[in-house]
């Protein structure tokens, strides 16, 4: 076959295919769309009518919010009836059809029912801070035995309750939901929160205000006595912490203690609140000192500083050599009535050959002495010198390895 005859036929055979698609594109040109009403109540039966001539019964595609559906209709008395099915019918919002190889196409729209069954409350957040500016929001959504949100402007009462006061508000839904902004106040509590629509009530709800953040505060310092021990404790307590509205802080706010000394070191002790007061210990320093302690809710607030002295409690003791210098004895550790030292007063000992430091030793005094052991150290023969140092006393000795 010639190139020519080819292009020929398949100009024939495209000529063909569009009268065809011309023809059943209107095949059903008679088919006239009689129903006149355009709102259904969801729920409610929907029946969409066709008038027409002929047997034929196209079918009808409709779109709606959750997908499409073909539907067959029933012919009768030259009506076709088409009856949208519930999956369609129940669900509030617009549905687009088209009669297919027909011209015929429109929409129609579904309404919620006119009852609320439901009322779907989401609150949040659960707790806020005293002040009047941070605030939760209550959103409501009431909805039809189908579970479609009702029309807008529906009525929807927001009820809540705080301390002595209560309060109603009125709001309408607007885009199928209904907000309102629920502040807090200057004093702490609880909010009890509920909704109405249409006669329906939901349940109650819980909405927390909590303290803001705290102000500056005061702290304080007690001890059993003034000396430097190593052994007692000494108690820091802050004042009451509460916020600019006079409101105590929560329970668990974190406190931190710096102490610092005459030569700025720095301790720290740290205590959450009970009731707004937070405390916190610290062991006595075991040499005479100076702490200065302050108080801070880290990058809020802080307190006053307070300074505290603490006296010398050893002012003296022995250093006691045994034969051959292999063991080393420190004490009696007497403290401010002449009592022994508690245990666990820390010793050092070190030693030195020339200017160089070979050995260190530590150890926690018991029964106000503290004994080192030097045979087991290996040193060889030759004279050492033996540096001694406790409750910031220190005493220097020289003897020799025979």
């Amino acid at each position: 076959m010639t190139i020519r005859h080819t292009y020929t036929l398949l100009l024939g055979l495209l000529f063909l295919s569009f009268t065809t698609i011309v023809d059943t594109t209107y095949a059903y040109s008679d088919i006239k769309y009689i129903t006149t009403q355009n709102t259904f109540e969801a729920g409610s039966p929907i029946v969409l009518l066709f008038s027409t001539t002929e047997q034929a019964t196209p079918t009808l595609y409709c779109s709606y919010g959750y997908g499409s559906s073909l539907i067959a209709p029933t012919l009768k008395n030259n009506v076709l009836q088409y009856k949208i099915p519930s999956n369609i019918g129940n669900k509030s919002g617009i549905v687009l059809w088209k009669l297919l190889e027909s011209g015929l196409s429109g929409q129609f729209t579904i309404t919620p029912k006119t009852n609320a069954t439901s009322l779907e409350t989401y609150i949040g957040p659960p707790s806020i801070v005293a002040g009047e500016t941070d605030f939760s929001m209550m959103v409501v959504i009431p909805t039809d035995e189908l579970d479609n949100p009702l029309k807008d402007d529906t009525q929807v009462n927001i009820k809540h309750q705080f301390l002595e006061t209560e309060e109603s508000n009125q709001i309408t839904t607007q885009h199928l939901i209904s907000y309102k902004n629920i502040h807090s106040k200057r004093k702490t509590g609880r909010f009890l929160i509920s909704s109405e629509c249409l006669g329906l009530n939901s349940k109650e709800y819980d909405l927390n205000v909590l303290a803001a953040i705290p102000t500056n505060f005061t702290m304080s310092a007690s001890r059993h006595h003034n000396y430097a021990d190593g052994n007692q404790i000494t108690r820091f307590s802050t004042s009451i912490l509460k916020d600019e509205f006079n409101n105590v802080v929560n329970d668990g706010t974190y406190v931190d203690f710096f102490i610092t000394n005459e030569i700025g070191n720095i301790l720290k002790t740290s205590g959450s609140t009970i009731k707004g007061i937070a405390t916190a210990t610290m062991v006595h320093p075991d040499h005479k000192t100076q702490w200065t302690i302050k108080a801070f809710v880290n990058g809020i607030a802080e307190s006053n500083a307070i300074v505290l002295d603490y006296k010398q409690v050893i002012t003296d003791f022995n250093i006691v050599f045994s034969k051959n210098d292999n063991t080393v004895t420190i004490g009696p550790l007497q403290s401010f009535m002449e009592q022994m030292i508690p245990d666990g007063l820390q010793v050092t000992l070190s030693i030195y050959k020339g200017n160089a430091r070979i050995y260190t030793l530590t150890k926690g005094s018991r029964e106000g002495f503290a004994n080192f052991y030097l045979k087991d150290l290996g040193l060889e023969k030759g004279d050492y010198t033996i540096n001694v140092k406790t409750a910031g006393l220190e005493k220097t000795f020289q003897t020799g390895k025979p």
